[in-house]
């Protein structure tokens, strides 16, 4: 079928947009693995490395603080061009996965995360903007919520195959499988995404940085995103550090069920993403985060209700997760359209908010499961999505494409 474009953006199906959407997912599948395959591996890698499960923990707390570099990096995409980071990006996953497959010590590994961590802060804002400045925005939450199903794929596939992988060939086995892939998403990149070079945009020089932060925070819509992000996320975190803990002191679960409730959340996640891409075009992205927002807090204060049965439990994270991710996705996809000359600065300011949110609910987190168990975590992650909705209120108010 042909294309029809309005502005140079793909209004209709595109065979050619396809294979980029598949290639950019791809690609995100990879560096999403990479992030996540620490957490439910951690103590095999400490007995790999020979480290107790703290100095695991810190180093997926180094993997995730790099999502805070993200503010300087943005600026260099809307300079340099959204591809040539995007291999950047793909670049440094590899090095830092074959430098950990290659040279098992502590030291090492760290820097592997930590690579893996900043590969994925510099790609996923040049692929949002990137999509934003491609698709046409009636069309953008479809676009964007199929790229973002490899958030849900890493739970669902790639991690199970880092299992599998971690079973027959060792611990250090991920590491070269990752590199490799990554090798292989540079080529996808290579083929499929065209140059879109910016060499001397004033935007990239020190100076233009500035500038650049400048008019995001002068931007009432951009502020509220912003402020969204971050409070979101630390509602979503505060939940997410404890919810094992809960299902293992409330209904006596096995790991095997508490394996069972990753892939639950898991699920979960992929089905927003989906709803994400069927119907917050036809709603109309701004209308569909705001609802998702308010779902949101109704879900969170809703949980303690859902904890008398084993059975109950899991539909309340389903719908919690389902709720949240169908929100942050839709909220994506309007991001990429609030600071159209600075897309990749405005997702990098987005992404480092809700990474500064991450950390700061996961610190929240155990506090308020210790001191209040499930019926706390309920309200404070309540009360933070309510704070995550009156700023995404009050920035859109009166915003129209």
């Amino acid at each position: 079928m042909p294309d029809s474009s309005v502005d140079g953006k793909v209004e209709g199906p595109s065979h050619g947009l396809a294979w980029q959407v598949s290639a950019l997912a791809g690609c995100r599948l990879i560096l999403n693995t990479a992030r996540r395959f620490a957490y439910p591996f951690a103590p095999v890698l400490g007995r790999g490395l020979g480290v107790p499960l703290t100095w695991v923990t810190a180093m997926i707390a180094v993997n995730q603080a790099t999502a805070l570099l993200g503010i300087f990096l943005g600026p260099a995409a809307d300079r340099f061009g959204y591809r040539l980071m995007m291999l950047v990006g793909l670049g440094m996953l590899i090095i830092g996965m074959f430098a950990a497959g290659f040279i098992p010590c502590y030291g090492t590994v760290m820097a592997g995360f930590f690579l893996a961590g900043l590969a994925k802060t510099i790609f996923d804002p040049a692929v949002q903007a990137y999509i934003g400045e491609r698709v046409s925005f009636h069309r953008r939450g479809f676009v964007i919520g199929l790229v973002e199903f490899s958030w849900a794929g890493s739970t669902l596939a790639g991690i199970p195959l880092v299992a599998v992988m971690i079973d027959r060939f060792g611990w250090r086995s991920p590491f070269f499988l990752l590199g490799g892939f990554g090798l292989l998403g540079c080529i996808a990149i290579r083929l499929r995404i065209p140059s879109d070079g910016r060499a001397g945009n004033p935007r990239g020089s020190p100076a233009g940085i500035w500038k650049t932060w400048r008019r995001v925070m002068d931007e009432r819509s951009a502020v509220g995103a912003i402020g969204f992000a971050f409070f979101s996320s630390i509602a979503n975190d505060n939940l997410f550090v404890v919810y094992g803990a809960w299902l293992e002191k409330t209904f006596s679960v096995s790991v095997l069920a508490l394996g069972l409730g990753t892939g639950i959340i898991g699920l979960a996640e992929l089905t927003g993403e989906s709803l994400t891409a069927v119907f917050s075009d036809r709603l109309g992205l701004k209308r569909s985060a705001i609802a998702g927002q308010i779902l949101c807090v109704i879900a969170y204060s809703a949980l303690p209700v859902s904890g008398f049965t084993l059975t109950a439990a899991l539909c309340g994270l389903f719908v919690i997760f389902l709720i949240y991710e169908f929100t942050i996705v839709t909220s994506l996809s309007l991001c990429t359209e609030l600071m159209p000359a600075f897309r990749a600065t405005m997702m990098s300011c987005f992404f480092a908010a809700a990474g500064s949110g991450r950390v700061l609910g996961a610190l929240i987190g155990g506090h308020a499961w210790l001191k209040g168990g499930i019926q706390m975590t309920g309200m404070v992650s309540a009360f933070f999505s309510g704070l995550g909705l009156i700023f995404l209120v009050w920035g859109l108010r009166g915003w129209e494409k």
